[in-house]
């Protein structure tokens, strides 16, 4: 069983940054593909990255490319999503999810495991 929390949401106004964490806890947890989804009201939850173990090959969702930045340190079985230049467009419940393969995928479905959320208001 892994357990997923998320940290770092939160209200910022548009043009700022703000970074979500996403610690990661149980067995094998820190050997396996991470991958970040949101929400936004009214909508499906849709594909913003993921990072694959250990190559750390990353892909992006067109929407975010350039602008959001993931990252994962190992050793502290913790994931990152850094988000510059935040647009209201961006608002939405951020999940945090894995699943026990190396490789991730963009699908919602491949992932096994999900955090609770961590909700990102951008005001503009």
């Amino acid at each position: 069983q892994v357990q997923l929390v998320e940290s770092g949401g939160g209200l910022v106004q548009a043009g700022a940054s703000l970074r979500l964490a996403c610690a990661a806890s149980g067995r094998s947890s820190g050997t396996y593909a991470m991958a970040w989804f949101r929400q936004a009201p009214g909508e499906e939850r849709e594909f913003v990255s993921y990072i694959n173990w250990p190559s750390s090959n990353k892909d992006y969702s067109d929407s975010v490319k350039g602008r959001f930045t993931i990252s994962r340190d190992d050793a502290k079985k913790t994931m990152f999503l850094q988000m510059n230049g935040l647009t209201p467009e961006a608002a939405a419940v951020y999940y945090c999810a894995t699943r026990p393969y190396f490789r991730g995928s963009r699908l919602e479905s491949a992932y096994m495991y999900w955090g609770q959320g961590t909700q990102v208001t951008v005001s503009p």
